[in-house]
């Protein structure tokens, strides 16, 4: 097959880039002539009210984006046009080039953007579920994304212009949810169920399973921003004391305040790591006994979850969203319930108390990552998505 990949990258480097050359990688491999199309949120000047105006322009609708894209479909014949992201700088209305040039779309849905101006369902410390139920202007009236009610203007108005174009529900021939509760959302948010396929992340090259059978410390590998629970995992520190080492990877708007309050503690058992590159934080991970994930919001498919289970490391998670679905309490590790300190440190406490549990939900979490997280096991799926876009493409144009 002849693809064309599309994603926007963000300024701050994510999961989501990740998986797209994973899959980029996944697709070469196997034999399929790829060819791609990026564009980055650097390129984004809002230094001037003429540029925040020409941004929210582009937001909505990028000449350019279109314009390249359609470039690209007249030049070579694509079998199919498999697009990651658009926000903020390529648009939306890349998809109908895609249908004026006859070319079958696949959208993987990444995170909750076209639900939630946020992204996330998350606002001041809770799961929020108001724009799907109310509208996307109430995320402008809290101010949801960067905190600026301009700026969420400018996603909200991106969000009504392409609902009121149809462009989800008759420009796009095939979603890819990540779990079986993110399909429920977008079901539940008015996208055809029938063209949302569960196609989950997948970990490749394999890390290797912790040869230790568990290590002597907790991890957190992640963004240190609220919506990610790290304050409910320095509380919950807080009352373990110094019991139980913990390594935290990652960078975020709360890294140094994390920091400041670990030492004002006495939290010695904290180490803060930084951002590292993607081995060495596998490394960070392989050795660990456990890795923490207290997300507050509704996480679609966290790529520090599979790597933990390619790792051979049980995962200690909040009770709430996919994560729930994910990680299977008692077997590939423990659920708590999100935002409570006192239930995190307890299962903390219950992990220490029993290392030779936790070893074997570290190999079930290993197995778990050999059934459903490897690029082979993945490669199937991806052709199916393929297939039902090719389809419906040529369903539609009977």
């Amino acid at each position: 097959m002849k693809i064309l990949l599309v994603h926007n990258k963000y300024q701050q480097p994510g999961g989501e880039d990740v998986v797209f050359e994973q899959e980029r990688n996944l697709l070469e491999n196997a034999g399929h002539r790829i060819a791609t199309y990026c564009r980055n949120n650097s390129e984004i000047d809002d230094s001037s009210l003429v540029k925040r105006l020409q941004l929210a322009k582009n937001t909505v609708a990028s000449a350019q984006s279109r314009g390249e894209i359609l470039q690209l479909l007249g030049k070579e014949k694509f079998d199919v046009v498999h697009v990651h992201n658009t926000f903020m700088v390529i648009s939306p209305t890349i998809y109908s080039a895609c249908q004026r040039a006859g070319v079958p779309v696949v959208q993987t849905l990444h995170n909750y953007r076209l639900l939630c101006p946020a992204a996330n369902f998350y606002r001041q410390g809770h799961t929020c579920e108001e724009c799907p139920e109310h509208g996307v202007w109430r995320g402008v009236k809290h101010a949801c994304y960067r905190d600026s009610r301009a700026a969420t203007a400018t996603v909200a108005l991106m969000l009504m212009v392409h609902r009121s174009r149809h462009t989800w529900t008759e420009a796009v021939d095939s979603y890819v949810a990540l779990s079986k509760f993110a399909r429920r959302k977008f079901i539940d948010g008015g996208f055809p169920a029938d063209r949302i396929c569960v196609k989950p992340n997948f970990v490749q090259p394999d890390p290797g399973q912790r040869s230790n059978g568990g290590g002597n410390y907790a991890v957190y590998v992640g963004r240190l921003s609220a919506e990610k629970g790290p304050a409910t995992l320095l509380a919950a520190w807080k009352l373990l004391g110094n019991r139980v080492p913990l390594v935290i990877v990652g960078d975020g708007p709360m890294y140094a305040d994390l920091e400041k309050q670990a030492r004002e503690h006495g939290l010695t058992s904290i180490s803060f790591r930084g951002r590292l590159p993607r081995a060495e934080a596998q490394a960070v991970m392989r050795g660990a006994r456990v890795l923490i994930l207290p997300s507050e919001c509704y996480e679609n498919f966290p790529m520090g979850m599979a790597e933990s289970f390619a790792c051979g490391v049980p995962v200690i998670c909040s009770r709430l969203g996919a994560l729930e679905e994910l990680v299977d309490d008692g077997r590939t590790g423990l659920h708590f319930t999100a935002g409570s300190s006192e239930d995190l440190a307890a299962k903390v406490n219950w992990a220490w108390a029993n290392p030779e549990r936790m070893r074997e939900m570290g190999n079930q979490a290993r197995r778990e990552y050999e059934n459903r997280y490897t690029a082979e096991k993945n490669y199937p799926l991806v052709m199916d998505v393929y297939s039902r876009a090719i389809a419906h493409q040529r369903e539609a144009h009977v």
